[in-house]
């Protein structure tokens, strides 16, 4: 997961740095003394999917460095006052951590966030497994038969379901990870399908049916013959 750093004291940002460097989830973009150069770089990047964020910083705060961004990046919030909690959870913080942060209480919001907000699995009888996708401040469940295909966007990924379509801060690795290779099959670096919808397979394309309505997805060269492994298993 990209992060960034923002924290205008310069030893609890050479601190946080270092915890970062040490967690293998976490991979590090920049580290900032003030909100505004981190914006900046927000505003160029849209591959950063958790901020560290300081509170009390000056020209900008951490409030109104958040409120400045229209589709904020998850949040664990840093500072050395207990005073900012309750308004800190109003911004949909995923944790506050209150200085001086020790490694365990660092690593404990860490995998937070990697639990709690990442495409999760959820047990469940052969066919009904279940999935938690965020959209906007809330974690919505779905069914993993519900998703039809899976597209790339740039830094984000698009989740389609029969009625809606959910954009997520994700990797398309990350989520190809978090999908059984039982149920869905890449196709292309920006598409992976839920095997069930697929209709019928041409030499560089797809079908799927998307309610009554077909749909063409392309096929990559690269992932042609792991579609045409899982044909030749439904052949047998």
């Amino acid at each position: 997961m990209n992060c960034i750093i923002v924290d205008d004291d310069p030893v609890w940002l050479r601190t946080l740095e270092e915890f970062v460097g040490k967690s293998s989830s976490l991979s590090l973009v920049g580290s900032f003394s003030d909100s505004l150069s981190a914006r900046n770089l927000l505003m160029s990047r849209r591959d950063i999917e958790l901020i560290f964020l300081d509170i009390q910083m000056p020209e900008m705060d951490g409030f109104d460095f958040l409120s400045s961004l229209e589709n904020p990046p998850h949040i664990i919030f840093v500072s050395g006052s207990e005073e900012h909690a309750y308004k800190a959870f109003n911004y949909n913080g995923i944790d506050y951590l209150l200085k001086p942060i020790t490694y365990p209480r660092f690593c404990r919001a860490v995998e937070k966030i990697m639990k709690y907000y990442a495409p999760r699995a959820v047990p469940s009888a052969a066919g009904e497994e279940e999935i938690f996708i965020k959209k906007a401040s809330s974690l919505v469940r779905l069914k993993l038969k519900e998703i039809l295909y899976v597209e790339a966007l740039e830094n984000y990924v698009s989740v389609i379901t029969r009625d809606e379509k959910y954009t997520i801060h994700f990797t398309m690795r990350a989520i190809e990870q978090q999908l059984p290779s039982s149920l869905f099959v890449r196709i292309h670096r920006s598409y992976l399908v839920n095997k069930s919808v697929i209709r019928s397979i041409s030499e560089n394309s797809l079908t799927i049916v998307v309610g009554s309505n077909p749909k063409i997805l392309p096929v990559g060269k690269s992932y042609r013959d792991g579609i045409m492994n899982y044909i030749n298993i439904m052949q047998r």
